[in-house]
């Protein structure tokens, strides 16, 4: 007769039923965005030691606004990089859009038309840059980096190289608040949170996961792949459009380079730092919203501890570097496993 020896159950063995510190420890670097939180704490505190003006609720709002704006274009992005593709001109978009609205408000056009003007036109730019490369196989990359050369140029072409101001028109939603809110961060969180409801329950969302993971195996259990991506960079191009009426309320103006690469490079490093796979079929809204906040708050400890300018896109680079990095080892790791 033999006898096998069963393993414990969870919690059997130890005194009291409480787990081993090794086992708690093993389940909280496992749980998402923990290193992502951990750095934007150390981070916080760092700066709070060092000056006094962090902490205080004006700044806190200052930050806040700042990153609405890109919250916006990340959300978007986050959902076509998920889905396996790039859009490197949103912030392009932002400046042309921009700057179309800041020339209708000024020549006295009614908010409403300038909404619905600079939106449908945000969109259309993201259509376009769907078509091509949903029928031309050219790389996203490519076709939306050459968009966004193409896009700055118009940007100025619109400005005729001169600040448009709005004077008060739009004041309200760039620098109002509701129940110290700003209405900036209000819109912003709507987006997050739609973005990240449409990925986890819907179908679209499922198929963005699906297309990213493997767009032929897509394609052959019955997913309308064309449909999708087409949808996917019109929605890019629309939140584009969205977060350049944002940064006009909050500027009152728009002056060339205004958006542009700046702009649109914070956006791809937060949503990479949270977690976005660059190669598709991996994503979520809540890494991104921590990334956007990590970079607002880093930028804005740089100005509090009266770091030159210079080594803010410095700080962005070597953030998204590493977090690029991580994920690739990430990655890398998960598949083993």
């Amino acid at each position: 007769m033999s006898f096998k020896t069963l393993a414990d159950a969870p919690g059997v063995g130890d005194p009291h039923g409480r787990r081993r510190p090794g086992n708690r420890l093993g389940a909280l670097r496992r749980a998402p965005h923990t290193g992502l939180t951990a750095v934007l704490v150390v981070v916080v505190v760092a700066t709070v030691l060092r000056t006094d003006a962090f902490a205080t609720d004006t700044n806190v709002i200052n930050i806040l606004r700042q990153v609405s704006v890109t919250a916006v274009i990340a959300a978007g992005l986050t959902l076509l990089m998920t889905a396996g593709g790039m859009d490197f001109s949103m912030g392009s978009n932002v400046s042309v859009t921009t700057a179309l609205g800041a020339q209708l408000l000024s020549h006295g056009h009614s908010t409403v038309l300038t909404v619905v003007a600079t939106i449908a036109l945000a969109t259309a730019i993201g259509l376009v840059n769907g078509l091509v490369v949903t029928f031309t196989n050219v790389a996203p990359f490519v076709v939306t980096l050459a968009t966004a050369t193409l896009l700055d140029g118009v940007a100025l072409l619109v400005l005729d190289s001169v600040s448009v101001s709005i004077g008060t028109r739009m004041f309200s939603l760039g620098n109002d608040t509701f129940l110290g809110i700003p209405w900036l961060l209000l819109l912003a969180v709507l987006v997050l949170v739609a973005t990240a409801l449409v990925m986890r329950f819907t179908v679209f969302g499922r198929d963005a996961y699906a297309i990213g993971g493997n767009e032929h195996v897509a394609r052959l259990s019955g997913i309308d792949v064309t449909a999708r991506k087409l949808t996917l960079y019109a929605l890019t191009g629309a939140l584009s459009g969205l977060a350049g009426l944002m940064l006009l309320s909050r500027l009152g103006s728009s002056s060339p380079g205004t958006g542009g690469l700046s702009l649109q490079l914070t956006a791809v490093a937060a949503v990479v730092i949270g977690g976005t796979s660059l190669a598709g079929g991996r994503g979520t809204v809540t890494g991104t919203a921590l990334g956007v906040v990590l970079l607002g708050v880093v930028a804005n400890a740089l100005n509090l501890l009266q770091v030159s300018s210079n080594y803010q896109p410095v700080s962005v680079g070597g953030v998204l570097l590493v977090a690029a990095v991580a994920n690739e080892f990430h990655r890398a790791r998960s598949a083993r496993n």
